[in-house]
């Protein structure tokens, strides 16, 4: 059975673990405690290096990162649907996953981490400044799409949904942004959708 190692505060676990349950995958979720730096215990560092969550393991595979673990499911799992193989398609995929690493990260998710974490590490000034600027573009984007690419859902929607969905946790306003609350409210209609703690 795949394991699935993260922590319930985590979007990025999060993700991870939507697309598992949206394919009805079976697996094993293992609790990574973020807050007693179990991270960075010799133990998972063992399993991952890099000391982040989530981290998959499936069979003989084990595979850190969240984009990247999104893309395993979704080629091994998911089929075409949710990634596609022709190569505009799968740019214009691709491109949501960089944003998502990028300026989601830069934006909303440093936003989160600062005011629900305490990270002193960021600027929040900026962070504001990123989130407004990422979302304002996210909102015009949905204003003629009704998901990210295509007229399905892809990764490319489960990527950018979660530190979209909690942005308030980082004192980041949504309601100047009509369409992405109605993507998010879709995102929340699809079967076998979970939520999460601040969605």
């Amino acid at each position: 059975m795949i394991k699935l190692y993260g922590h319930e505060m985590s979007g990025n676990s999060y993700k991870a673990r939507l697309l598992l349950e949206l394919l009805k995958i079976e697996y094993e979720w293992i609790k990574i405690d973020l807050m007693t730096g179990e991270h960075k215990s010799p133990e998972y560092l063992a399993l991952n290096p890099f000391g982040q969550v989530p981290l998959l393991i499936d069979g003989g595979t084990k595979l850190a990162d969240a984009q990247a673990i999104l893309v395993y499911l979704a080629r091994q799992y998911g089929g075409d649907s949710w990634l596609p193989l022709e190569a505009l398609p799968l740019a214009q995929v691709v491109r949501w996953l960089s944003t998502t690493a990028g300026e989601i990260r830069q934006g909303p998710e440093n936003a989160r981490l600062h005011y629900l974490f305490g990270s002193t590490a960021i600027n929040i000034e900026r962070a504001h400044q990123k989130a407004e600027h990422i979302l304002t573009q996210l909102d015009q984007h949905l204003s003629t799409h009704t998901w990210l690419e295509f007229e399905r859902p892809t990764i490319a929607d489960i990527a950018v949904f979660p530190y979209v969905a909690l942005a308030r946790d980082g004192k980041v306003d949504l309601d100047a942004y009509p369409n992405l609350l109605a993507w998010i409210d879709r995102v929340k209609q699809l079967p076998g959708y979970v939520p999460m703690a601040g969605i």
